[in-house]
């Protein structure tokens, strides 16, 4: 058959199942290379414009002269509540921490609540508190949003999507791609924390001490580095696909190469336990309360004092830099003096996760 632009099912046919993916999987929304994939392929390629291009935490645009960021996410954890956290303040931390990723300050947030007929008031009414007492943390309002109730049986709970809009400062210019040969990279604290909180709630999981989830604003933390220095290059909070996937998403968007040491890599020690009892690699796991950065030489020890200064930033670390060699790789000198390349994660090691 001859195929001419006219025949709509040339435009019409899906994509991804160019990749022996008929249906969807829980790895498609796992923050690795399956998400990425979808992204790209699926979503990023119909919708493409010069806003939705950077593929950053958010868009930033501007209205009548001022510059402002928008950002929205959707969380569907699994459980709804765990150590040192809730669904609830879990959406408003993490859409204020997109918000602050981008260099905004964070200001007003919508809510979109999905319920499942059968849940109880008292659990709802507690992530609605959690939520509250959120939002006056980071120092936002919730000023709209939405409920919706479906079946029993036809949803987990509650499902929760949150949109916050912010006003970016003057001279700051964030984006994945402006990460510059030269730059360190700067890791706020250990890492893997909160995607261990879930997975001990949900195996059962018992530790002398407990490990609680690091969800929290960023914003407080971002404000002070950026007084420390306005040429940071990029900011990053490494949630879904962990630390790993977030450094591989910035190799490729700047189209540089990462190296990171092993041995700089704050991971606690319970957590670093769990992760060997459940097979898996810190690297990967996400977190819900740090930040990735990477900023000039001339800059780093300002900013590092400035963020070690701040409740959130008091483990700050430098874990590597970004270097001209093996671009869009990242690769990593381990403690017994290798190096080996830290791929994007290509499975799902932790769904429902935020």
């Amino acid at each position: 058959m001859d195929y001419t632009t006219t025949d709509l099912s040339v435009g019409l046919s899906c994509p991804v199942s160019l990749n022996n993916y008929k249906q969807v999987l829980l790895a498609h929304g796992g923050g690795g290379k399956l998400t990425h994939q979808l992204i790209q392929t699926m979503f990023a390629a119909q919708f493409s414009n010069e806003l939705l291009s950077p593929l950053h935490d958010g868009a930033i645009f501007s209205v009548n002269g001022t510059r402002l960021a928008f950002s929205t996410d959707s969380f569907v954890v699994n459980p709804i509540f765990f150590p040192g956290g809730t669904i609830g303040d879990l959406a408003v931390n993490g859409t204020v921490n997109d918000l602050a990723m981008c260099g905004a300050t964070p200001l007003y947030l919508s809510v979109a609540f999905i319920i499942e007929e059968g849940m109880m008031m008292e659990d709802l009414w507690r992530v609605v508190l959690s939520m509250k007492k959120a939002a006056d943390r980071a120092g936002v309002a919730l000023i709209t949003g939405d409920t919706k109730v479906v079946d029993r049986g036809k949803g987990d709970k509650i499902f929760i999507n949150t949109s916050g809009v912010g006003m970016m400062k003057d001279g700051v210019n964030m984006n994945p791609t402006n990460a510059r040969s030269g730059d360190v990279v700067i890791l706020s604290g250990p890492i893997a924390v909160h995607g261990i909180a879930i997975m001990s709630v949900r195996e059962g999981l018992e530790f002398e001490t407990e490990i609680c989830s690091d969800t929290a604003p960023l914003n407080g933390l971002v404000e002070d580095m950026l007084k420390a220095g306005t040429d940071v290059h990029v900011l990053r909070d490494p949630t879904r696909g962990g630390v790993a996937s977030a450094l591989n998403e910035i190799a490729e968007s700047a189209d540089i190469g990462i190296l990171i040491r092993e041995e700089h890599i704050p991971v606690p020690d319970e957590v670093r336990g769990a992760c060997e009892i459940l097979g898996l690699d810190p690297l990967y796991v996400a977190n819900e309360g740090k930040l990735v950065a990477m900023v000039p030489q001339t800059s780093a020890q300002a900013i590092l004092s400035a963020m070690r200064s701040h409740p959130l930033g008091k483990h700050a670390t430098i874990i590597g830099e970004v270097v001209a060699e093996h671009p869009g790789t990242v690769l990593m000198k381990t403690r017994v003096g290798g190096t080996r390349v830290v791929d994007m994660l290509s499975g799902e090691q932790l769904p429902r996760i935020c």
